[in-house]
């Protein structure tokens, strides 16, 4: 049976818990960010990865050493860019146009939704069929849009798929399909190595 990819969430930050766009900024996990993080190895200890991989975003890779795992770095992995939204908050964004959305209209000096599903298409191409099972360290959104990836759909259907930090999200295979296990898993509790296979 071919492998899952399980992709974790970093731990919090200032910016993701005052609800600011942080795309290529970056910025530390909080204290609690790392107390997230120390709940990702207990989660993950029945699983037996034969890869890690991780944004080289600091938030990303001290997630994964806290968690106790050594990772290759990918820059496909590193989260949206979001131009010239980066370190606002959707509040603010909406302020003067209550309709806009990242999903649908322009990110001025930064990427749209399928430019970041091409850079998860790139790190799946790469990572190419699984033997055996896979971890990744990155971000929100980009691991959101990478889910729909996995599902075959369009990069902008992440947006069904949001994730909180410190959690785990296992993509799998079923009976020649591509699908998602379990979303959003709250590191802490163990998480199945057995899952629903």
């Amino acid at each position: 049976m071919p492998g899952r990819l399980v992709v974790v969430r970093h731990g919090e930050t200032e910016w993701s818990r005052a609800g600011r766009h942080t795309g290529r900024s970056d910025i530390a996990l909080t204290r609690r960010g790392e107390q997230e993080a120390e709940l990702v190895g207990p989660t993950l200890a029945g699983w037996n990865f034969d890869a890690a991989y991780s944004s080289p975003l600091e938030r990303a890779r001290e997630t994964a050493r806290i968690a106790g795992y050594d990772v290759t770095l990918d820059d496909d992995l590193l989260e949206w860019d979001y131009g010239e939204m980066e370190g606002l908050t959707t509040d603010q964004l909406i302020s003067d146009r209550p309709a806009w959305s990242k999903w649908r209209d322009d990110v001025v000096g930064g990427e749209k939704p399928a430019d970041v599903g091409r850079r998860a298409d790139r790190f799946l191409d790469r990572l190419g069929p699984l033997d055996g099972d896979a971890v990744v360290f990155a971000h929100g959104h980009l691991l959101s849009i990478l889910i729909a990836r996995w599902l075959d759909l369009d990069a902008i259907e992440g947006r069904r798929f949001p994730l909180a930090t410190a959690t785990a999200t296992v993509l799998a295979h079923r009976r020649g399909d591509r699908v998602l296990e379990t979303l959003n898993h709250r590191c802490g509790p163990a998480l199945d190595a057995m899952g629903a296979r």
